[in-house]
């Protein structure tokens, strides 16, 4: 029995009409009451599901990728504001600031402790970072590995010049065609470059060189982003509040256990009009996976087309 995600989260939203569940919430109670199909999922999955929490993070970020799709299908399916986001089925008069009682046999799920995780390392959020920005803002990530640049920059210079991530935003992704040929036509931009430098914590003693070393690697870009899995205390905040007005990076905290419903922008970015392309050239030169990004931009505006096998995307198995 094969998984249908979307039409399984439908149909629980409905049997509990107006009540607000999170993506987790919603996962807990698919593992329980469709304990075959999830199964089927572990077996026919190429990732280490293995365990019920690698499952129940795997559903939870398969439900943030499809939830346009969910809405799309139902479109009395919605979902607040704010993190973590939450889904119901508005059956009846709306009030977001009202979130019902969950029903008890769903509580009993909820208050389940998931076993304990192995402590993740930096390279675990690069695709929990692609899969939030793809499902949140539809921008094309894809990784750049430092150590596969030259080496003429001196020890650890690398990591000041080449950012973790990339990305590329289609800014007429919803305009006509008529409307995109126009603006190639007048060479107005048809896209925006995102940077981002991955941290997995941010504290009073490493939060100035983080913000630096983003500034530095990310100075060609459109918007330049520092990504954290955890801000230590308000006054690392209040110091990354300080820096992003001096020098407007921004800031991401990363949700790791659902990245796509509760990661947020907490600094926005400041938006710088021009890419750098001199800096570009240099990045390109002295590293492939840089090149290779470069090379996918070109590709798109020369025929408005983006492959996704270009890019690292989270798999949509829903």
């Amino acid at each position: 029995m094969k998984l249908n995600l979307r039409q399984t989260v439908i149909d629980f939203l409905k049997s509990y009409a107006d009540q607000r569940f999170t993506a987790r919430d919603i996962a807990l109670w698919i593992l329980e009451n469709q304990r075959e199909a999830c199964e089927e999922k572990r077996r026919a999955s190429q990732q280490d599901l293995s365990d019920d929490a690698a499952l129940i993070q795997q559903l939870v970020a398969e439900i943030g990728v499809n939830r346009q799709g969910i809405q799309k299908k139902e479109p009395l399916i919605r979902t607040t504001e704010g993190r973590p986001r939450r889904y119901y089925y508005a059956a009846q008069a709306e009030d977001d600031n009202i979130l019902r009682p969950v029903h008890e046999d769903v509580v009993a799920l909820f208050n389940k402790t998931a076993p304990a995780k192995a402590a993740l390392k930096e390279h675990d959020l690069y695709p929990l970072l692609c899969r939030y920005l793809h499902a949140e803002f539809g921008i094309y990530p894809k990784r750049i590995d430092e150590k596969r640049a030259s080496n003429r920059n001196g020890p650890k210079g690398n990591i000041w010049l080449f950012p973790d991530l990339v990305a590329m935003e289609d800014l007429g992704s919803d305009w006509h065609k008529d409307i995109r040929d126009c603006v190639r036509h007048y060479g107005d931009p048809r896209c925006r470059l995102w940077s981002f430098e991955v941290k997995l914590k941010l504290n009073r003693s490493n939060v100035r060189e983080a913000w630096f070393q983003t500034v530095s690697n990310s100075s060609w870009a459109n918007q330049g982003y520092l990504v954290a899995a955890e801000v230590e205390d308000a006054s690392t905040m209040k110091e990354l509040r300080l820096l992003a007005a001096a020098h407007g990076i921004g800031l991401i905290v990363l949700d790791v256990e659902d990245p796509t419903e509760g990661s947020e922008i907490r600094i926005p970015a400041r938006e710088r009009n021009e890419v750098d392309w001199d800096a570009c050239n240099r990045l390109a030169e002295e590293n492939p996976d840089f090149r290779g990004f470069i090379r996918s931009v070109r590709q798109f505006h020369q025929t408005d087309d983006i492959k996704p096998g270009d890019w690292d995307l989270p798999a949509d198995e829903g």
